[in-house]
């Protein structure tokens, strides 16, 4: 084979291999941007989330209260301390 005949034949594989190429690295460039999107909406839902549960620590804490829960026993309950001569201890 003559050196020209080569060249009509390697030619075009080395231009579609560069194509070929050029094609991929379009598209994981493409492929990363739509992960790094994907990436920060999954990050700005744990903020979020975060947020709320520290919200929700925060109402636990004031329902769970000693002076909530007394407060509520006698108000809604009408339930109140007996008295002292009415307490009986019961031992085994």
């Amino acid at each position: 084979m003559s050196a020209r005949a080569v060249l009509v034949i390697v030619l075009p594989l080395l231009w579609l291999a560069v194509l070929a190429s050029a094609a991929g690295a379009i598209y994981c460039e493409h492929r990363a941007r739509e992960l790094f999107i994907e990436l920060e909406a999954l990050n700005a839902r744990r903020d979020n989330l975060q947020i709320e549960w520290g919200q929700l620590q925060l109402e636990q804490s004031a329902w769970s209260s000693h002076a909530f829960v007394e407060r509520v026993a006698s108000t809604r309950l009408h339930m109140g301390l007996p008295a002292p001569q009415s307490i009986v201890v019961v031992s085994p």
